[in-house]
């Protein structure tokens, strides 16, 4: 029996010391990962901190984890981040998903819960790499099931299902981004100013829900950055949507925005930063602006709000939208722009006597330099329209 007991000891014993090495090697491994990420995040104005990093390639946890944005004195506590599916990849890492834990806070009578939020294959470039994306942190997919805000027990505000899938730039392809949330809901009876109280009330919309789409292109090695859908709709009211095309976006652009930011985060508060606004100017003149557009798709809003201002007024929808259209013209007259008022006018009149659509396009003939449009807008602001090739249609 003693014989057993001995050899049963000196077993534990043994397991217990070779698990030593294996454990140490796992906590220098997760340390390893959490600093490479750090590096990484703070290429973009970012400090990652934490208490402690424990497990394994399975799954590294890092406790205590907070986020410093540059200029903010304060750290944001994010609490326990999870990193799943580690591996080695050329001296980088591949991570499967980084997730955060449930957040909640209460200030000044409101609650914000935020669900986890979890990136999905993140890769995180080797020290030194010459990967021109390494100072990014670069993910495939991310998603945040349910964000909501609460003041007293009322939802004031609420998204769900948000998500954002992009494929890197890869054999010299531009990347690609698309993502939006599947519904968001507002509680606007909860305003508490009265004249917009009012007018919620007037036009039945106290509880509001809609969604949110995106999409675009990022070509890195000319900057070219395109947003190709930007639309928020709301139900039963309309549609606001946006694009915008423009170059110059490159890393070198970026990575001189970033050490800007730093500088002026640095500054004492107070301090003159007017060389750094003229700096940023400067940055911005190395864009060019290839196009953009501003859309608005109705759904019934419009002949309410005409409804309303006519009831205010002790006048018909119909009356309303006739002032506004004799109003145009001499709206438009600053300009000096015969071809662009007509178009407008025409546009607004279609557009009140059939609320459909309305969009405003900037499409110039050739990309322009912002150092070009700058320049025009403060020199000779009346042919700005001219310069952008601005146009405004209905019904389209």
């Amino acid at each position: 029996m003693t014989q057993h007991r001995s050899a049963f000891g000196k077993l534990v014993l043994s397991t217990f010391l070779f698990t030593l090495p294996l454990n140490a090697a796992f906590a220098q491994e997760a340390g390893a990962v959490a600093e490479r990420l750090k590096t990484v995040l703070a290429t973009q104005n970012m400090t990652l901190g934490w208490s402690s990093a424990t497990g394994d390639a399975s799954e590294i946890v890092l406790e205590g984890a907070t986020i410093t944005v540059a200029g903010e004195g304060k750290a944001f506590p994010i609490g326990k981040l999870t990193l799943t599916g580690v591996a080695d990849d050329n001296g980088g890492y591949k991570i499967a998903t980084i997730s955060t834990e449930p957040y909640s806070v209460t200030q000044d009578g409101a609650t914000v819960d935020i669900s986890p939020l979890t990136f999905g294959n993140v890769k995180l470039p080797a020290e030194g790499s010459t990967d021109p994306l390494a100072s990014l942190l670069m993910y495939e997919t991310a998603a945040l099931d349910n964000l909501s805000v609460k003041v007293g027990d009322k939802q004031a505000f609420q998204m769900t299902n948000f998500t954002a899938e992009v494929t890197p730039p890869v054999d010299g392809k531009a990347m690609s981004f698309t993502g939006g949330a599947e519904k968001f809901s507002a509680d606007l009876s909860l305003v508490e100013d009265p004249q917009s109280k009012a007018a919620i009330d007037a036009l039945g919309y106290q509880n509001i829900s809609g969604n949110l789409q995106l999409a675009g292109t990022w070509q890195p090695t000319d900057g070219r950055m395109t947003l190709s859908q930007y639309n928020i709709a709301v139900d039963n009211a309309g549609a606001f949507g946006m694009t915008f095309d423009l170059g110059g976006y490159t890393l070198d652009f970026i990575k001189s925005v970033q050490d800007l930011q730093k500088t002026m985060a640095a500054q004492p508060q107070g301090a003159d930063s007017s060389a750094q606004g003229l700096a940023m100017l400067g940055l911005m003149q190395q864009l060019t602006f290839h196009g953009a557009t501003i859309r608005f798709d109705d759904a019934s809003i419009t002949n309410k709000v005409l409804e309303y201002l006519g009831k205010q007024q002790g006048m018909t929808a119909k009356d309303i939208a006739n002032q506004a259209k004799a109003i145009v013209p001499f709206m438009m007259m600053e300009l000096n722009n015969p071809e662009l008022t007509q178009q407008v006018t025409t546009a607004v009149t279609a557009f009140l006597d059939n609320p459909k659509s309305l969009e405003i396009a900037a499409k110039p003939g050739s990309p322009v330099p912002f150092a070009l449009l700058a320049a025009n807008g403060m020199a000779n602001p009346k042919d700005l329209p001219k310069t952008l090739g601005l146009s405004v249609t209905a019904n389209q």
